[in-house]
């Protein structure tokens, strides 16, 4: 059976920040268990790359009206004759305290940008080496107390992110599933269509091709170019089917 391979690209800056905010809280769920300098700083530069993320634009309002649009849409489902209304309901009610959540939540990130010992590591981040026991003492003893004490402050962090990691986890589910995937052929590796009102397009390759895309799109029109992994003796057939999904 043939692997394939999960492709996603945004259609607007929105969709770009809010996958880059997933990105960053999954790793930082990987990463929670610290028990050297090499998990902590896995698990540091994360929370500092998130916190520059966090500081660009209204995000919180962007999600807030996301939820708000998802709910109209629950809306006009509603109507459709034979739709599960448990379902819709179950939905409704969860964008509802999501949304609630998010609103009474403090500032996104506002624990972690507050913490003295995140304040301290990142700033010394952009520097080669810049996280040595000797650079860093507090980080150094820090590795050094009871695993448990660390465990809990981990945690106390990741806590802190679960209003604004709900709400995305839920927004980014539903425009998933918004879109099925259909299979389309590409003739020279190169495929364009139309995305009027789509945010997200996500495309399913062969791994046994090892083809990439190089997408280029904004929301109304985009284009796919299939590139080569092997940039040297690699090649693009001249006809190439995909799984191709505009949620």
């Amino acid at each position: 059976m043939s692997t394939t391979v999960l492709f996603e690209y945004p259609l607007n800056e929105k969709m770009r920040t809010w996958l880059r905010i997933e990105f960053l809280i999954n790793q930082l769920a990987s990463s929670t268990t610290i028990v050297d300098s090499l998990s902590a700083l896995t698990f540091f530069r994360n929370a500092a790359e998130l916190l520059d993320v966090f500081e660009r634009g209204e995000l919180r309002t962007e999600i807030v009206k996301e939820l708000d649009k998802q709910q109209q849409k629950l809306r006009a489902w509603a109507e459709v004759p034979g739709v599960d209304m448990n379902v819709v309901h179950t939905l409704h009610d969860s964008l509802k305290s999501r949304s609630a959540a998010l609103m009474a939540a403090p500032r996104m990130g506002q624990l972690l940008r507050e913490d003295r010992l995140i304040g301290l590591v990142r700033q010394r981040l952009s520097i080669p080496g810049g996280c040595c026991s000797f650079d860093l003492p507090t980080l150094h003893i820090w590795l050094h107390i009871e695993q448990e004490k660390r465990d809990r402050q981990v945690a106390l962090w990741m806590a802190s992110l679960s209003p604004i990691r709900e709400a995305l986890t839920l927004i980014l589910d539903l425009i998933r599933q918004s879109g099925a995937f259909r299979h389309q052929t590409s003739l020279n590796g190169f495929y364009q269509d139309n995305a009027e009102g789509a945010d997200l397009l996500r495309l399913q390759l062969v791994l046994e091709d090892s083809l990439y895309p190089q997408v280029s799109g904004h929301k109304s029109r985009y284009a796919i170019r299939f590139l080569p992994l092997d940039s040297e003796h690699g090649e693009v057939p001249a006809r190439l089917d995909f799984q191709l999904a505009c949620c």
